[in-house]
């Protein structure tokens, strides 16, 4: 026997008693975007290896070590997509919808990067992305935050913490950059081994090291709140305002600094300590150069990214999960012409009956064995279906879950007789 093939390392499989929820958030999640003006966009997986080395920075660790890169037949170098927002960007430069125009966008689906499998961290994961382009006031950035809120408040999702801060301009970042290298070269000895990589290529990235043994030499270093220009901090200062006026709760976090290079002014992340290690939930801030970076004209811009393996984690902690699919009606047929009936007066139910969830027993069986498929099913009320049936032009209706007696019903009246099943079993639901 050959041997088994399995799923390829930190890539899951989605198996149906897990998609209740995630459809249930995803609905919830693009009932709230509606709400707000957001509109659905979808891009490729695949990108040209230079869309994410141009926007999301050559040094960066995700561009370094992480992204799934290879040559086409062509010999073009193809990358799987590490995040949205670059294909997204790509996607409105290309298409034109940035000429004196505004949009808000989302976009949802998986990525994936070569990390360390472990939990909250796989190598395939799935991200809600959000991005509104063309808007340069702290208005935007304060209404996506509130509109996040509310979305954990429609999940019932507690326990995070909304951390908030400025990058300033590239300008103020390159002055602040300067001072942290400075900094950190006068306690190289201090630095763990990432730290040091990071040095001289992204060192704004070592404050977001979560070694517990680089807390004291973290904890010294600058902050970037002492190098905003006049303009940044006044942005800062109305996106806090906005917020404390829409009783959104945060925290100033000066060491959040994220770890994409094409963001500046406002930065965010909603983190937990609900799921260990891996904490940041939803991420994301202002790239205002992004467009001009990758061919655009310039444009402000701002967005976010959910991770959604780790929001479902939070939904089922929260007791948020859903409860397994059962149908209304479970249909039994005993005998080749009860089972041409019962297909022909399943169609018929369901065209009655536009919301009836409505399961056939296919594949055979005596009568014992599909009833007690029917009973396992869940459905509230099972169909009996015989050659006496058949020959009548009726049909059995037996309650699964009440005690009630079985009946007879004409298949002229049946519709009627099972909209009692469908209303309990949707109020249970």
């Amino acid at each position: 026997m050959d041997a088994k093939i399995q799923a390829i390392r930190g890539m899951s499989d989605l198996l149906p008693a897990a998609t209740a929820d995630w459809s249930r958030i995803e609905g919830a999640l693009r009932a709230v975007l509606s709400g707000y003006g957001y509109r659905e966009i979808r891009v490729p997986l695949l990108e040209r290896t230079e869309l994410f080395s141009r926007s999301i920075g050559e040094v960066t660790d995700i561009v370094e070590k992480e992204m799934y890169t290879f040559d086409d037949r062509n010999g073009q170098s193809i990358t799987l997509r590490p995040e949205a927002t670059a294909g997204i960007v790509r996607a409105a430069i290309e298409n034109g919808m940035l000429r004196s125009q505004r949009h808000k966008l989302w976009c949802a689906g998986p990525m994936f990067r070569y990390e360390k499998p472990q939990k909250g961290r796989y190598r395939q994961f799935h991200q809600l992305d959000i991005e509104a382009l063309g808007y340069p006031g702290p208005d935007i950035d304060a209404e996506l935050i509130v509109m996040i809120a509310r979305m954990w408040r429609m999940l019932g999702v507690r326990d995070m913490v909304l951390q908030v801060n400025s990058l300033g301009t590239p300008q103020a970042r390159m002055r602040y950059r300067d001072d942290l290298v400075a900094y950190f070269r006068l306690r190289h000895d201090e630095l763990d081994e990432d730290s040091r990589r990071r040095l001289e290529r992204n060192p704004m990235r070592i404050l977001d090291s979560k070694n517990p043994e680089m807390r004291a030499v973290v904890a010294g270093a600058p902050t970037i709140a002492d190098y905003l220009d006049d303009a940044s901090a006044a942005h800062f200062a109305a996106l806090r305002a906005l917020l404390d006026q829409c009783a959104v709760p945060y925290e100033v976090n000066l060491r959040l600094v994220r770890g994409l290079d094409y963001y500046n002014r406002t930065v965010f992340e909603w983190v937990t300590d609900r799921l260990g290690s891996q904490g940041a939930v939803c991420a994301g801030g202002r790239y205002d150069g992004l467009v001009e970076q990758l061919g655009g004209t310039p444009t402000p811009a701002i967005g976010c990214a959910i991770g959604m393996e780790r929001l479902v984690e939070l939904y089922r902690l929260a007791g948020g999960a859903a409860a397994a699919h059962a149908p209304d009606v479970y249909v039994v047929a005993v005998g080749d012409a009860a089972m041409a009936a019962a297909m022909r007066l399943s169609e018929k139910l369901r065209d009655e009956l536009p919301r009836l969830a409505l399961e056939l027993n296919c594949g055979g069986g005596g009568f014992r064995a599909q009833m007690r498929r029917a009973d396992a099913s869940g459905a509230a009320a099972v169909v009996i279906l015989g050659e006496e049936e058949v020959a009548t032009g009726s049909a059995g209706v037996k309650p699964l879950r009440t005690g009630g007696e079985q009946t007879v019903v004409p298949f002229c009246d049946l519709a009627s007789a099972l909209m009692p099943y469908l209303a309990s079993n949707n109020d249970s639901a």
